[in-house]
C-alpha cells in the first residue's frame, strides 16, 4: 500500500509553497500530530511505521553513523528543504557540521545521500520522492525495500528535467554490501542482511 493523496477536482486542489508550509508550522496550524510532509506543493500523509520499518531504521542508524567522515552530518527522519517540497526521509547525510542545521534544514546541494525505508510507502518512494530527489540533484538515493528485502540504490540524477528522476538503479540483496558513497568517495559499506532481517 502506498501513501495516499486524495485528489480534489483540479479547480479545488491547493498547492502550497515551502514558505506557506513553514508558516502553517510556525503558527501551529500543522503540528507533529498531523504527520504530513510537503511533496511537490501537496500535503501528503506519512504512512504509519510498522515493526520491520522501525527495525531497519534502528539497525541502519549506527551503521551509517560510524562510516561518516568528518564534515558530514547524519539526520534521522528530519526534513530536507527543496524548492517545492519538504520531505522527511528516513536518513539524510549532509555536508557540514551539526551547528549548520540548528536554524534551518539541509538543502539539496548539501546532501550526499538520502535514504527512505520503505514498506507501505514503497510505490510513493519509487515515484514521487524519486522524482523530487532526482530533480533536486541528490547524488545518491537509497530505498531500503523491506518488502522485497533489498536496498535499491539510485544514482545519476537528472536534475531539473521534463521527466526528473535517476538514470541508474542498482539493487543489493542479502549477502551483498552497499557502498556508502559521499562526494564520489566510498566511505565504507553496509551489509543488507544487517539492516533488513
Amino acid at each position: 500500500m502506498s501513501a495516499v493523496v486524495t485528489p480534489l477536482p483540479p479547480s479545488r486542489t491547493r498547492i502550497y509553497c515551502v514558505a506557506e508550509y513553514h508558516e502553517m508550522i510556525d503558527r501551529g496550524i500543522l503540528t507533529t500530530l498531523d504527520k504530513v510532509e510537503l511533496i511537490e506543493g501537496r500535503l501528503v500523509d506519512q504512512m504509519p511505521k510498522n515493526p520491520p520499518h522501525e527495525s531497519a531504521i534502528r539497525r541502519l542508524n549506527p551503521r551509517l553513523l560510524r562510516l561518516l567522515p568528518t564534515g558530514w552530518v547524519l539526520s534521522p527522519q528530519g526534513p530536507v528543504t527543496f524548492p517545492t517540497s519538504e520531505p522527511e526521509p528516513g536518513f539524510t547525510v549532509a555536508r557540514g557540521v551539526e551547528a549548520d542545521f540548528d536554524a534551518r534544514h539541509p538543502e539539496p546541494a548539501e546532501v550526499g545521500l538520502l535514504v527512505e525505508v520503505s514498506d507501505s510507502s514503497l510505490a510513493f518512494d519509487r515515484t514521487d520522492k524519486w522524482r523530487v530527489y532526482g530533480r533536486g540533484g541528490v547524488p545518491v538515493y537509497w530505498v531500503v525495500n523491506v518488502v522485497d528485502r533489498r536496498i535499491e540504490v539510485y544514482t545519476d540524477p537528472t536534475g531539473p528535467a521534463p521527466q526528473p528522476g535517476y538514470r541508474t538503479r542498482t539493487d543489493y540483496q542479502p549477502g551483498m554490501a552497499v557502498p556508502v558513497v559521499l562526494s564520489g568517495v566510498v566511505a565504507g559499506t553496509v551489509a543488507v542482511s544487517e539492516v533488513i532481517v
